[in-house]
């Protein structure tokens, strides 16, 4: 059995290998590079991703990638295309194909019939003289000088480069695009990631209780107003305006210091100008306000009108925090 010392470096070493393998990409990138991103950019179709073996598994990543970031694009295992699937590349569509030699024999039969219906091909290959790489109309080189592999057999240093290739493709795309977080919003409506994106402050109160006492509100009157509304704080509210807040580390620390609280009124212990958050501003930012205020409630305001109040575990059961 290797002993830890050992797991760790192998561990280390398939790192650095695919590191310098990653940064080394960037020597290759060229015309073809820069073409093959504005012919996706210009054309009216969709990305048609395609590879086999471990290829057809990073081809599936770079679909997702690009659809999720605004390019429309579907993935067709090379095997697949040959014995029927060709039906899913249209007129307009530009195929990108992914294979570390080029030279597989799906590929070899696959690149003519492509080409045949009038279709771009991009390929991504380790090996720019193969028959994918001359074939192609335009050719990402995703060379690796070794796999992390001790071997050099196992698919890892060489499917890592073509990943990293996708994603460039991907990013320059989104930046031509002006793909904004708004976008990514509306591909993302699902889990904590989406809701950081399109969550308002609005969407959070709507349930909530709205806690609120006067100036002169008994202290006995304020207790009851916060334990029934069960936020752990209430708004001071005067002329329709709040003027002040108070919390139950508040009436904790009153209590703490006043041992007749018969005549305090909420304006003697509220604290004045508490931090407030629009309606309609993100969740994600009343998280932010929170944590830099270190508070764990924050009002919310409409045109100046106070309208609910946010906790932070209204937040913690959205996934935000």
């Amino acid at each position: 059995m290797k002993n830890k010392n050992t797991i760790i470096e192998n561990a280390k070493q398939t790192i650095l290998i695919e590191s310098k393998v990653i940064a080394n990409l960037v020597n290759f990138l060229n015309e073809d590079f820069e073409n093959a991103v504005n012919f996706i950019h210009h054309s009216n179709g969709r990305v048609i991703v395609t590879g086999i073996g471990k290829s057809a598994n990073i081809a599936t990543k770079i679909v997702a990638t690009l659809n999720s970031t605004g390019t429309p694009a579907i993935f067709m295992h090379a095997a697949d295309a040959i014995h029927g699937d060709l039906g899913i590349i249209q007129k307009n569509d530009v195929v990108v194909c992914i294979s570390k030699s080029g030279n597989t024999p799906e590929i070899k039969v696959l690149v003519p019939l492509i080409k045949n219906y009038g279709n771009k091909v991009i390929a991504i290959t380790g090996n720019p003289e193969s028959f994918l790489g001359i074939n192609a109309n335009f050719t990402l080189n995703s060379f690796v000088e070794r796999e992390a592999c001790p071997n050099n057999l196992a698919p890892t240093s060489s499917t890592t480069a073509q990943l990293v290739i996708g994603d460039a493709l991907a990013i320059c795309l989104l930046e031509l695009n002006n793909f904004s977080s708004k976008d990514f919003a509306k591909y993302h409506p699902g889990g904590a990631l989406g809701k950081k994106l399109y969550l308002r402050v609005s969407d959070l109160i709507i349930n909530n209780e709205l806690p609120q006492v006067a100036p002169t509100t008994e202290i006995k009157d304020v207790i009851i107003e916060i334990s029934k509304k069960r936020l752990g704080t209430t708004a001071v509210i005067e002329n329709n305006k709040i003027v002040g807040i108070i919390t139950d580390g508040d009436l904790r620390r009153m209590l703490s210091v006043s041992p007749d609280i018969s005549k305090i009124v909420a304006k003697d212990i509220m604290s004045k100008n508490p931090k407030t958050i629009q309606a309609e501003a993100m969740a994600i930012e009343a998280l932010e306000t929170m944590e830099n205020n270190k508070i764990s409630q924050i009002l919310v305001e409409d045109n100046s009108v106070y309208v609910g109040v946010v906790h932070l575990h209204d937040l913690l059961k959205e996934g935000i925090f």
